[in-house]
């Protein structure tokens, strides 16, 4: 650097001279020194800069292209350990499962199987009299009763007379059906129907003398009537 220095110091000490020695020395001459020392000393300048400052003449670092992905290294107090594959998390069993019946499920019943909540059937009841008697006929009344709560739609009155010859007529509240001396009474649609705690009547005439006409036999679904003489 101190070698520059002189030889700038020497060249415009020379151009000087030239400049200022000869007086007959032309115009463009003089310009083409001064260019020449202005060019040599805007060159010197960056040269001496660069020269007390050489750190500016370190290149410039580049940051290295990115690698492949690397596996993070096991935490420091856990020597030898190794990554675990992720596990699927499964549901744990409760050890005291809920026994709390679900919303909306009738609670459990004590004792022996449920049982319907339909009324009992209860027997019929019939009772058998003779309603008013002529000197060859009579007329005859039997009363069905219900004890019971439920309605009875279907019944079954059987009547037996002494002789087959006898003649059952004017029957109201069931209807009649014959097969020799028996004669068997069914409802008759909507009106035969026993009411529950209620009872029906059933009507009809005899031609025969009381006395020797009068029923040998009564039932209501096989029970015997009362009323009838023995």
């Amino acid at each position: 650097m101190i070698i520059l220095l002189d030889r700038v110091v020497a060249l415009g000490e020379s151009a000087r001279r030239a400049l200022t020695g000869r007086g007959d020395g032309s115009t463009v001459f003089r310009v083409a020194a001064l260019a020449s020392l202005a060019m040599l000393v805007a060159t010197a300048i960056p040269v001496v800069v660069v020269l007390r400052t050489p750190e500016r003449l370190a290149p410039v670092a580049l940051d290295p292209p990115p690698g492949p992905a690397v596996p993070a290294a096991p935490e420091l107090g856990t020597p030898g350990a190794q990554a675990q594959p992720a596990r699927s998390a499964r549901p744990t069993p409760d050890p005291h499962p809920s026994t709390t019946a679900p919303t909306g499920a009738p609670p459990p019943t004590s004792g022996g199987p449920a049982t319907s909540s339909a009324p009992a059937t209860v027997p019929l009841r019939a009772d058998f009299a003779i309603a008013d008697s002529a000197l060859l006929s009579y007329g005859a009344a039997v009363t069905i009763g219900n004890p019971g709560p439920a309605p009875a739609a279907d019944w079954k009155l059987v009547i037996t007379l002494p002789r087959k010859s006898l003649e059952v007529t004017s029957v109201t509240g069931a209807r009649a059906t014959r097969d020799g001396a028996t004669w068997t009474f069914v409802p008759d649609g909507a009106s035969g129907r026993v009411p529950g705690q209620g009872s029906v009547r059933v009507t009809f005439r005899v031609a025969g003398a009381p006395i020797s006409a009068a029923p040998t036999g009564c039932t209501i679904d096989g029970a015997t009537c009362a009323g009838l003489a023995d």
